[in-house]
Order: structure tokens, then sequence, then C-alpha cells
């Protein structure tokens, strides 16, 4: 399909991360073939951020880094630009300056907005009519809703066993869901199947090149938000991994465009124990072939065989990162324990950070007057 010529996007090719071969941005693509991996986008890398002064406060202010070519084509619902909290509380007991970035007043409720709303903005502009999703569960809501905003088919595959109101979340945006039983796997290796029979896009966690760009978004929001400088430790609850690589990926590329300076925060990945393969990646260097893996309140850390583990160890490695899992018990207590400290209901997997942030502590693996940024992804009210 022909695109328009009133672009603004510094967009110019997709990358595979492995080889750098070079793959067509005006074509409908899902990952680097060549290397099994993750496609990546590039830009031209020419801004000042003066650019921003002025514009809305959403994540389509960085417009320029993000790969839709044809404005008109925007599936927007005011996503991004999240509060960036200071709890002080918290900060007192640790020892540390803690910061949270508050994902849960996104459109959906969740994180999940942010990806899904640039991967439909590009599927509409490449000509998509239908696109299929298995999910944990929140960003089958966030398709759903996009989809309907942008007159485009949506299929959600999800456990079963997914809390109620993301079942109903996808039925009133008229969504088509099916429903498994099982983990997010057994709903991968349907979707895959349901892809190849109707011809619909795939959407999953990046098996499409345009949800990480829209995580990115995230890592600019950041630097912003703190006058262009970055805290020391980033503590990420990780399941896919789209946000901790689409984070690392804007740092790099605002380094690129000389918006911040050389350091760069030290990132920490943290799942769940009843499902933890990138805490064997980085503590054995491989996952087991058959990980035994168990529900978990944190519904969206059971990724049991996450596509881009290999980014997401690069991540670690480069920024002298650290990966650990906590329990289900730890989960509901730190929740408990915000909550009583800061006036905040934080998802499971939001709590999971801060029970990460205390074990690093204690470890002394984070230093005293540190500055760490934990992640609210979701709305506790969405797990009802």
């Amino acid at each position: 399909m022909a695109i328009a010529t009133e672009s603004t996007s510094l967009a110019t090719y997709l990358e595979c991360p492995s080889c750098g071969r070079q793959y067509n941005i005006h074509q409908q693509q899902t990952y680097a073939t060549c290397c099994n991996q993750p496609l990546v986008t590039r830009y031209h890398y020419h801004l000042t951020k003066e650019i921003l002064h002025h514009r809305k406060h959403t994540l389509w202010r960085y417009v320029e880094l993000l790969p839709v070519f044809n404005k008109s084509n925007i599936v927007s619902l005011g996503e991004g630009f999240t509060p960036l909290l200071n709890l002080f509380t918290l900060s007192r007991r640790t020892g540390v300056n803690v910061l949270l970035k508050d994902e849960s007043m996104n459109p959906t409720g969740s994180f999940k907005a942010r990806g899904i709303s640039v991967a439909v903005s590009k599927a509409k502009e490449l000509g998509v009519t239908h696109v299929i999703m298995p999910t944990a569960g929140n960003a089958g809501g966030a398709l759903s809703a996009y989809c309907a905003k942008a007159g485009i088919k949506a299929t959600v595959i999800m456990p079963a066993h997914t809390p109620s109101t993301l079942k109903e979340e996808c039925n009133m945006f008229g969504a088509e869901l099916i429903l498994v039983n099982g983990l997010l796997d057994d709903c991968a290796k349907l979707a895959k199947q349901l892809v190849e029979k109707s011809g619909g896009f795939d959407m999953s966690t990046l098996k499409e090149p345009y949800r990480l760009e829209g995580k990115k978004t995230i890592g600019y929001e950041i630097a912003e938000q703190l006058n262009w400088r970055l805290p020391d430790v980033i503590i990420y609850p990780t399941g896919g991994g789209t946000g901790l690589i689409g984070m690392w990926k804007a740092f790099l590329e605002m380094q690129r465009l000389g918006w911040i300076g050389m350091k760069l925060p030290r990132m920490v990945i943290i799942q769940t124990k009843n499902c933890a393969p990138m805490i064997q990646l980085f503590e054995n260097g491989t996952v087991t072939e058959n990980i035994v893996t168990k529900p978990s309140s944190a519904y969206g850390l059971v990724v049991p065989k996450p596509f881009a583990k290999d980014l997401m160890l690069d991540v670690l490695q480069q920024s002298k990162g650290t990966a650990l899992a906590v329990t289900e018990e730890e989960i509901d207590a730190c929740m408990h324990e915000v909550a009583l400290a800061e006036g905040l209901l934080l998802s499971p997997e939001g709590s999971a950070t801060y029970m990460g942030l205390k074990k690093l502590v204690e470890q002394k693996w984070i230093k005293e007057n540190e500055e760490v940024l934990l992640f609210n992804t979701c709305s506790w009210y969405k797990y009802r």
C-alpha cells in the first residue's frame, strides 16, 4: 500500500538485532526470520528536545520516533505520559529514593495500551483488517479497545482462569474471545493455528515490530519527567519483556540524539517463582526445555517461553543488571504494605517490584541513597 508523503516519522527500516539484516518497513512484517529474533525499528536520529514544547502529553508527542507515517492512521485513546511518583514513606523505610511509574492510568488500565496503540495504528496503515493475539489478560483488553476504535477485527485468546473483568472487557469492545484451559504458551499455540487458518495478522508479543515501539515511550517519558536524567536502578516486572527491551532501546536512542548523558540505569528483571524462565537463563545460561510453571496472581508474569529471551538477557548484561524471583506470599504482603504506607493499590506485578527492591537493598546490591524506579503496570481493580 502507498505511504502518504505528509509523514513526520523518521523511521527508515526494520532490522534483525542479531545479524543486521534489513526488512522493508512499508510492508507487513512479523519477526526476523533470518535469526528467529524480534525486529527492531531504526530511525534517522537528528531531533532536538525542543520539538516537544507545547505538545500534548500522550506518547504521540514522540511521533517522529514512532513508525506511523501518516498521522491520520494514528489510533489513540490518550495513552502515555503517566505519573512518576515519589514514594516518601517507602524511601525512608528502605534508605533509597523510591520512585513509581504508575501505568495504571493508561486507557484500559494498563501499560499494554502503549504498545497496542502503536501496533494497531501501524496495522491500520498497512491495511490489516483482522488481528489475532494470545494474552495473559491486559493486552487482550487493550487490543479489543484499540481495534474497536480502528474498525479492525480482533481475536483474543486467553487462559480460562483469567479474572472475569478482563474477559468482560474484551466482550464489551466486541472482540472474538476464545478461552483456553492452560497458560499463555497454550494460547500461543492456538493463535498460531488460527493465523495460518484465517490469514489474520499475528500480534503476539514481539512477533510483530511495533508493540515494542509503543512500549519504548516509557523510557522517553522517564527521562523527560526527570529533566533528562535517569535513575540508578529500574526494577521491571517481566513476562514477555517488551517493556524492558523497549526502555533500553529508548535510552540508546536518546543517547544518539544527545538528549541524555552516558550513564544508564542498572536494569532488574522481576518474575514470580511460579514462572521464572528468565531467572534460569540469567543464572544458568539456559532455560529448562520443559520448564514447570504454575498460574500466579501476577498473571502478566506467567510467560513460560518468552520469544525475546536473548534480547532481555542482552539488556541485563549491557546494563550490569540482575534478575530475581519472588513468591506469591511476598507479592501479597508487599501489596498490603504499599497500600498502607502510600495509599496506592498496586497490581500483583507492581507489588513484585517492591519486593525485589527490598531483597536487593538487603543484599546491598542497591546502595543507600540510590534512586530506584519501580513500576505499577496495571490497575489493581482489574484483578477482581
